[in-house]
């Protein structure tokens, strides 16, 4: 009887299209491995559903990148990982889970004027997880809280229609909510994008508030502890990084393929054929 040797493909899942962000920080941070990426864009967005919804679509998906074999999972969506990845984990104990969570504490330490914005979806803000996560900044800064209904999906259709308008006129709308945005005393100084699609905006963002506002994501601090899971689980995984060769991308829909295609090649310069995924 042959061991075989464990997969080094990475699973990747979000709702949509925004967890590309966080696929380009992986492939940079480990691009001789394989990736499986899975949108659920049939029935994103995510942020305004309900938590029992998003934990069953999630399951779903999760169930089915199980399926294909994948070293480890990373649920490149917020509003997943708030709803869902303490069950999901509980119910794949064999998967090691890479979550996304916004950048917080990144913010509290990065920021001069001790006022922190906080863009991100509705579920995501009002999650158990998201309020631990604050609670646990107490006293390190002041925050300013924004759910950005429908922003997600204006960055969704963007991706085909190449349209900013949409995009740019919600970002005005929830950023002027917000209050004073500069590096001078009582101004939030640093914004967190606390959802995968929002840094597919960041320009726009940045053109509205200013050299002087700090963005924060957390693609790459997601890739690198991707990485420590992936050596931890998998030692064998290092042999894959002896190669210059690029890993391949495999890409997933439940919703239309040109949605996820035509972000793929705008924002990664990816030309993969898009698979439909009816579950």
């Amino acid at each position: 009887m042959t061991l075989q040797l464990p997969s080094s493909t990475i699973g990747v899942f979000d709702s949509g299209i925004g967890g590309l962000s966080v696929l380009a920080a992986l492939r940079a941070e480990l691009p001789a491995h394989d990736f499986v990426y899975a949108a659920d864009s049939a029935h994103s967005p995510y942020g305004e559903r309900d938590t029992a919804y998003v934990l069953e679509r999630s399951r779903k998906l999760v169930n089915w990148l199980y399926q294909q074999r994948i070293s480890i999972l990373v649920l490149a969506c917020n509003t997943a990982t708030a709803a869902a990845i303490e069950q999901l984990r509980a119910e794949f104990p064999q998967l090691p889970m890479v979550g996304v969570e916004p950048a917080l504490k990144p913010a509290c330490l990065v920021s001069k004027t001790g006022h922190v914005g906080v863009l991100a979806t509705r579920s995501t803000l009002a999650s158990r997880r998201f309020q631990a996560l604050l609670a646990a900044q107490v006293g390190s800064a002041h925050f300013t809280l924004q759910a950005c209904d429908g922003l997600a999906d204006a960055i969704e259709q963007s991706a085909i229609s190449g349209d900013t308008t949409q995009t740019l006129a919600l970002c005005q709308k929830y950023t002027s909510m917000m209050g004073t945005f500069g590096d001078h005393d009582e101004a939030i100084d640093t914004l967190v994008l606390g959802c995968t699609h929002y840094p597919f905006v960041s320009d726009q963002l940045q053109q509205l508030l200013g050299s002087g506002v700090q963005l924060l994501s957390n693609g790459a601090a997601v890739a690198r502890q991707a990485r420590r899971l992936l050596t931890a689980s998998m030692p064998t995984s290092s042999q894959a990084e002896t190669t210059s060769k690029l890993g391949n991308i495999r890409l997933v829909s439940t919703g239309q393929a040109q949605t996820l295609q035509a972000a793929a090649n705008r924002w990664l310069g990816l030309e993969a054929v898009v698979e439909v995924l009816a579950i």
